[in-house]
């Protein structure tokens, strides 16, 4: 295999090693007793507003009992709320709570100023292409 496939291999297991445990100290910020996958509930519904639970659970790759019990403690703690789908009487869209919308962008803007702390000796322009090559890694990923 290539030496730089392996370096990429390398670097994003390293990543992803960070990430999976940021996210967990992320969503406990927002509320301690919520577990890692909450954090990216969160991010998905602040971003794309109220959503199915079927939906969040295509979104994620997860089981709808999975996303139900996610959901279900979010609910629990007052992050998020259901309310019927105006499309469909029978299903309920997720949205965030005013609580919810509040406690996640406090945190969101925290790790965002972590984020420019330490990258702060970075040239804009590199933390552009890093976001650009992420966001190509992304969409190929999708496809």
């Amino acid at each position: 295999m290539d030496r730089e496939f392996l370096a990429l291999e390398r670097e994003l297991a390293v990543f992803l090693r960070r990430a999976r445990a940021s996210s967990g100290e992320m969503a406990r910020e927002v509320h301690p007793d919520l577990e890692p996958a909450a954090y990216g509930l969160l991010v998905r519904l602040e971003e794309a507003g109220a959503q199915r639970g079927t939906e969040l659970a295509g979104y994620f790759g997860v089981g709808k009992a999975t996303m139900s019990r996610q959901l279900r403690a979010l609910e629990e703690v007052g992050l998020v709320t259901r309310e019927p789908d105006p499309a469909d009487g029978r299903a309920s869209l997720v949205r965030l709570t005013g609580e919810g919308v509040a406690r996640f962008r406090h945190v969101r803007d925290a790790r965002r100023d972590r984020y420019m702390s330490k990258l702060a000796g970075w040239d804009r322009g590199e933390v552009a292409e890093l976001a650009r090559l992420l966001h190509q890694l992304n969409t190929s990923a999708e496809s």
